[in-house]
């Protein structure tokens, strides 16, 4: 008996919250299925990474680090080439205390440039990884306040949730970036 009061309790509680979710919520514009479309939404952040200003002047910024350090890798690339070359010419030519001693400079030079390399890619993907998340910071805001002003009781991004599917109609990529691009002014745009 107790367990059934309880369930009672639950259910009515539970259409008390549709209820309130329902009184809260904009009209339903009428038309079928269009009606959903305009309550669900999706934005695609990497579109917006792509094209917005703010985006595309931190995607350069990011091509500029990278070519630094690909500049600093192929001088260390270089510099193993030579060495290798010495070995391969001279090696014959050296005692065996020297051209070991070679072999262990070459082969020390070797995996520092390894190591150079690989902090080099965490560097870059901490950096990329960090402007994701300032432009979602930047973006949420955005989002927010278009959500509110359309009524939509949902926005979702488009890889993240796992979206199959998605008519056109129900994507607001373009308008964030442009609503974003306005937002950063001339602070996003290029110099």
């Amino acid at each position: 008996m107790k367990r059934v009061w309880i369930l009672g309790v639950a259910l009515v509680l539970a259409l008390g919250a549709a209820a309130v979710v329902r009184a809260q919520a904009p009209p339903a514009p009428a038309g079928g299925q269009a009606a959903g479309l305009q309550r669900i939404a999706f934005i695609d952040v990497q579109r917006v990474l792509a094209r917005s200003a703010a985006g595309v002047a931190a995607r350069e910024q990011l091509e500029r680090e990278k070519a630094t350090m690909q500049k600093e890798m192929d001088g260390k690339r270089v510099e193993l080439e030579k060495l290798r070359e010495e070995l391969e010419k001279k090696g014959a030519l050296l005692t065996a205390d020297v051209r070991r001693d070679k072999q262990e400079q070459f082969e020390r030079k070797r995996r520092d440039a390894a190591r150079l390399a690989d902090d080099f890619q965490k560097e870059l993907e901490k950096k990329e990884s960090l402007l994701l998340q300032k432009v979602l910071q930047e973006v949420s805001g955005i989002i927010e306040k278009l959500g509110k002003d359309r009524g939509y009781y949902l926005i979702v991004e488009k890889r993240g949730a796992g979206v199959i599917y998605a008519s056109t109609e129900a994507d607001i990529t373009d308008e964030i970036i442009r609503a974003y691009d306005q937002q950063s002014g001339p602070k996003g745009k290029k110099p």
